[in-house]
């Protein structure tokens, strides 16, 4: 597939978010900009276990939460595996947010922020190769040569200064990922297990929907950290920002200060939550709890 201008969410599985929009922005019957094929069919490729190449620059969300059977569009929720994806060009920013599975192959720049990915040494001469935090935390490397991260025994711990989208999206395992450096949007979306640890500041939406686990920031969270959360603990070790735990049905947030919205507020910690930070090498004096 060739395309002349960039296209946003090419082999993006959400469709930007079709839910929110409901088709108005992007529907999976649209045909790419310059080709007979449309959005919807590209990911049913994948899918079925198929490559797509693109020759051209691309847009912004290249391969949107890659590897999910999502409900949304009648699938199980779970991951599934897919076809890769090759770009003979330049990807534009938050490519591979949530992704699960697959690979992406890239012969130009990728601008970020990025999203779950890490690149590993290629096995495709002339492409740079990206694979899912997601899939190697679940899956290993499978012969893979980390760049820019380490695994040691059940951690890894990633080291390149890039920022990265919804790290750890979707964890389901007994893991530790631990960030060197900032992040930026959705850190641990819909995360089960295991935990996050950020040595750095977060944006916005820290612990969408975490359903499970712990996401430590080591410095500030910009605003709606725990929006939606189901269950699990965040721990922020400064401010978790404004419309904290909106919509939020369970867990804790931990964190120096914030504004949450109603019916979550500030309490007393007790000695549960005391012991998870000290566990976690935090002075409890200095926290509030959020429930």
């Amino acid at each position: 597939m060739e395309i002349i201008e960039p296209v946003d969410c090419l082999c993006d599985f959400t469709y930007n978010f079709h839910w929110q929009h409901k088709g108005e922005k992007l529907d999976p019957k649209w045909k790419v900009p310059g080709n007979s094929i449309t959005f919807g069919e590209l990911v049913e490729h994948l899918k079925n276990g198929g490559s797509v190449k693109i020759i051209g620059n691309t847009g912004h969300r290249l391969c949107s939460s890659m590897g999910i059977n999502l409900v949304y569009f009648g699938g199980t929720g779970e991951e599934i595996s897919v076809g890769d994806v090759y770009v003979d060009g330049d990807v534009n920013t938050r490519m591979g947010i949530s992704m699960v599975r697959g690979n992406i192959y890239v012969s130009g720049r990728v601008y970020g922020p990025i999203g779950n990915i890490l690149e590993v040494q290629s096995d495709v001469k002339g492409y740079k190769k990206f694979r899912s935090i997601t899939d190697i935390v679940k899956h290993g490397l499978n012969d893979d040569m980390p760049l820019g991260f380490q695994i040691v025994g059940h951690k890894l711990i990633i080291n390149d200064g890039m920022v990265r989208d919804t790290v750890g999206a979707r964890v389901d395992v007994d893991t530790e990922i631990t960030v060197n450096g900032n992040v930026d949007l959705s850190t641990g979306i819909l995360m089960k297990k295991g935990m996050v640890r950020v040595n750095g500041k977060a944006g916005k939406n820290t612990g969408a929907l975490l359903n499970g686990g712990i996401i430590i920031i080591n410095g500030d969270a910009d605003d709606f950290t725990g929006i939606d959360m189901i269950k699990g603990e965040i721990i922020i070790n400064g401010d978790a920002g404004k419309f904290m735990a909106a919509n939020k049905r369970g867990g804790i947030v931990l964190a120096h200060k914030g504004s949450p919205i109603p019916p979550t507020s500030m309490m007393p910690l007790g000695n549960s939550d005391k012991d998870l930070l000290i566990e976690q090498r935090f002075e409890p004096h200095v926290f509030h709890k959020f429930k």
